[in-house]
């Protein structure tokens, strides 16, 4: 029965292609709700799903009933991904004798702009914190570091203190897949690293009985995780009461944004984010309302 072989798929996943724990626990809730579709539709148990309940037609249907939920295209097509990424797996491991599924089409993608802060704004938000206290201390740091240097809130959160190279201003992070990159950090995030960890990471670092290695700590102690980061980057925009929703990759839009409207070289931008894909960097070169007004003003015969 195919959904036995879901245990050894992430396995294979984690061993083989170094995938991360967050990717493994999105296959396996992507897959689990895959199978559990496929079962309630021709009433049977989840186990029992079989390679003749899994065809283009029963995936087709799976596509229309995520679609129904409301689910963003980017989001079945990433469950889709992890769909055929399991299905290649057990024509690999001749479980099936060929792909029922490769005829099936990726939906179309909505082509939005990621969403961005404007300098300004980012100024504010890294203002906020009070700096005064070990937990604004921590915080000015995080927001200073995920928008200086880019980061996802994951390479954030598992950033220890000897990935710091204080001496050349620089950061040793793990992206996707466990690769890693060094990352510059700049000045004003440098010194909002420095005044955290020798002012504010001590105290917060009392309330733990276990030594932990992490930059950034919670209110125990312990290492920060990702949604806390996102409670912090929520309660600051609520407090400087900029009316949007951002969250930490907002930062690392801004990031981009920034250093290709000053300038930057699209592949230095793409190694600074750690993108394989130089395509999935293109998306940050359109323009901000300032840059196409400065354009308009400089080049237009009648402005």
């Amino acid at each position: 029965m195919l959904f036995t072989y879901i245990d050894s798929f992430l396995e294979h996943l984690r061993v083989e292609k170094s995938a991360s724990r967050m990717t493994l626990v999105s296959y396996k809730s992507d897959l689990n709700q895959c199978f559990s579709f496929l079962a309630d539709n021709n009433g049977i148990a989840i186990k029992n799903v079989t390679s003749d309940n899994l065809n283009h037609k029963s995936i087709r249907e799976y596509l229309s009933f995520l679609q129904q939920q409301g689910l963003s295209r980017a989001t079945m097509s990433r469950k889709l991904a992890a769909l055929r990424s399991f299905v290649k797996y057990l024509c690999r491991e001749n479980v099936l004798p060929n792909n029922p599924i490769a005829a099936v089409s990726t939906p179309r993608q909505d082509k939005k702009l990621p969403r961005f802060l404007y300098p300004a704004e980012v100024e504010l938000l890294l203002n906020a914190p009070d700096q005064s206290t070990p937990a604004g201390k921590r915080d000015t740091a995080i927001l200073e570091v995920l928008y200086a240097c880019g980061l996802r809130v994951s390479e954030l959160v598992g950033a220890d203190l000897d990935d710091i190279n204080w001496d050349e201003e620089l950061i040793k992070v793990r992206g996707k897949g466990n690769k890693e990159r060094i990352v510059p950090i700049g000045k004003q995030a440098r010194q909002a690293l420095h005044n955290y960890i020798n002012l504010g990471r001590p105290i917060m670092a009392r309330k733990s009985s276990h030594t932990s290695q992490a930059i950034f700590l919670n209110k125990s102690g312990q290492r920060i995780s990702s949604r806390s980061i996102r409670n912090i980057i929520d309660k600051y925009m609520e407090e400087i009461a900029l009316n949007q929703a951002i969250s930490p990759h907002t930062l690392r839009h801004s990031f981009a944004t920034h250093m290709l409207n000053n300038g930057a070289d699209l592949r230095s931008v793409q190694e600074l984010l750690g993108h394989i894909k130089l395509s999935t960097t293109q998306i940050y070169t359109h323009l901000t309302r300032d840059n196409l007004k400065a354009i308009y003003n400089d080049t237009h015969p009648r402005r």
